[in-house]
Order: C-alpha cells, then structure tokens, then sequence
C-alpha cells in the first residue's frame, strides 16, 4: 500500500516538473538577487570567462577571478573595475590539485567565503587520439573534469554550513553526446555532465535546498577554441556556432533562475534525446548526414599547423 502511494506522489510531482518547465519555457520566470554575493569564476581570463565576470559585475557580485594566464586574468578584472565591482584576481593552474587548494584557502583568508561558484575553464588538445602525447590527454581531463572535483571539495563545505550557495558547471553539448576525434574532450564533459548530475542528486537527498546548482551545456561557441569545427554546409546557417555573448546572456538567465539545466540553443535538447532512444547505427547515419562524423577534421588540422609553426600554448 505505501508502494503505491508513494508511486501516486511520484506521479504527481512528475506531472507538476512537466508542467512548470513547460510554463517557464513561455513565462519569464523570476530572477534571484545576487546582489553582495561573492562570485568565484575560473578560467575568467577567456571569453566566455571574461563575459561571465562582466555579466555577474552587472548584477552587484563581489568577484574573484581565476586563470592560469596572470595578463589575460587582470584584463577581465580591469574591465570589471570599471563598473565599480570588488575584484580579487589568483594565477591558478587547475590541473594542479594542491594549486587550487592552496589557492581556495588564500581566498578564504583574504576574500571571504566563496557563495557562487563558475566552473568554467576548459581546455582541449585537438589532436587526434593516436597523435596526442599523453600529457596534453592528461591535462583536457584534469582541467575540464577533476578540477571540478577539487573546486567544489574546497567550497562546498561552507555552503553546507550555510545552506546558502550556487554551483554552476559549464560543460558542453559533447557532454550529452559525441563526435569523432575529440575523445579527450568528449571523455572529460562526459565526466563533468556525470560529476555534476551527481553532486545535484546529492545535495536533494541531503534536503540542502539552498544550494542551487546549474549544468550549462552549449553547442560550440565562437571563442576560437575550435577554430575550424564545421558540420555540412547546407545546415551550418541552421546551427551556426553561438556568439560568445548571447551563450553567456542565456546562461546567466537559468542561473539568475536557478535553472538545474540548460542546453544552448534548444536544438541540443534533440541529439541529446536521440542518443538514448534511437539504436547506435540510426545516431551514426544522423552523424554522417549532418557532417558531425568530420566536423573535427579542419579544426585538428588547424592545430597542427599552429604546432609546426610554435604557436600553440598550453593556457
């Protein structure tokens, strides 16, 4: 008998998700004030790092800005100066797991508590898996995943004291499904989609309903990072590469909404579907007639030209 009114509420509470994600697709749903809060945000020396730090500038939070390039991290924080924001700045390399301690501890020493916390730094190798040392493998997995574990072990313990927090994980639509030659990256927002579900589910069952968490996951964007990528020609005005600002803009919506997820455009929702209810080879045929099978091809080719001529670095 409590099996099946527990599968009564569970019906409801199914039902009730359903509806109010369809309400919120056509309402604008109400937005948090962040006003005061202390925002941590990594890889803040990037575009999308730098646009996010303006973008949370704009809502009154305090900032702490994280990057391994020192230049590129105090440009944001200028920029970020000049909308009258508190901004600290850390060189921090991420895939370095004693670095990020020892720098979440100095910002605890001399910023504060951290009450937001952008996973947003990201690296990939653009090799193909045969031709890729294994340090460059290494380093797309410790950035793009394992920093995720070491950053949130370092801040979420005072969020729980709290129960006041937000954790927002920016993954990539090559999380929710794959393409070829880009195993490291696949592999590692794979992972960063897999951490992140789970940290959710475990914050629920520990009734921590002040800490919100936000999964972001955009087709590419046009920062440069995969100068080249390209699906069939005839679809590529259908779904172009995003504008750098317009992902930021949608992501700060479902953040200021506390929005569990949210794939950018609502186009990735499809593929993401796909892959779990269509048989693999219906995927492969979709795959090849988008041109997603060698989408990665001229992107690679362009990394190994940079290589041969010197100018590829690692931050």
């Amino acid at each position: 008998m409590i099996v099946l009114v527990d599968l009564l509420l569970m019906l409801v509470d199914l039902t009730g998700s359903i509806l109010s994600a369809i309400l919120q697709t056509f309402l604008r749903p109400r937005l948090k004030c962040i006003d005061g809060e202390l925002c941590l945000i990594t890889g803040a020396g990037g575009a999308l790092g730098r646009l996010f730090a303006l973008e949370f500038a704009k809502e009154g939070a305090h900032l702490v800005l994280w990057d391994c390039n020192a230049a590129a991290n105090e440009q944001t924080a200028r920029l970020v100066r000049e909308l009258g924001v508190r901004v600290h700045t850390y060189t921090v390399d991420l895939s370095k797991r004693q670095s990020i301690y020892e720098t979440a501890n100095r910002v605890r020493t001399e910023v504060g508590h951290v009450s937001i916390l952008v996973n947003n730094a990201g690296v990939v190798a653009g090799r193909r898996l045969l031709d890729c040392p294994d340090e460059l493998l290494e380093r797309t997995l410790l950035v793009n995943c394992h920093a995720l574990f070491w950053m949130t072990k370092a801040f979420l313990p005072r969020m729980k004291e709290q129960n006041h927090g937000h954790i927002v994980t920016v993954a990539s639509a090559l999380g929710l499904f794959s393409t070829a030659c880009v195993e490291d990256y696949c592999a590692s927002k794979f992972g960063a989609v897999g951490f992140h579900e789970s940290l959710t589910h475990e914050l629920i069952a520990e009734d921590l309903n002040g800490i919100k968490t936000t999964l972001v996951c955009p087709y590419i964007v046009d920062t440069g990072m995969f100068a080249g990528c390209e699906i069939r020609k005839e679809l590529r005005s259908i779904i172009p590469p995003l504008e750098p600002l317009y992902t930021v803009q949608q992501s700060m919506k479902a953040i200021l909404a506390e929005q569990q997820m949210i794939c950018i455009p609502r186009l990735m929702y499809i593929p993401f579907l796909a892959r779990a209810l269509l048989p693999w080879e219906a995927n492969v045929a979709t795959y090849r007639f988008m041109g997603g099978d060698k989408c990665m091809l001229p992107f690679i080719k362009n990394i190994e030209m940079k290589t041969s001529n010197g100018h590829t670095k690692l931050c």
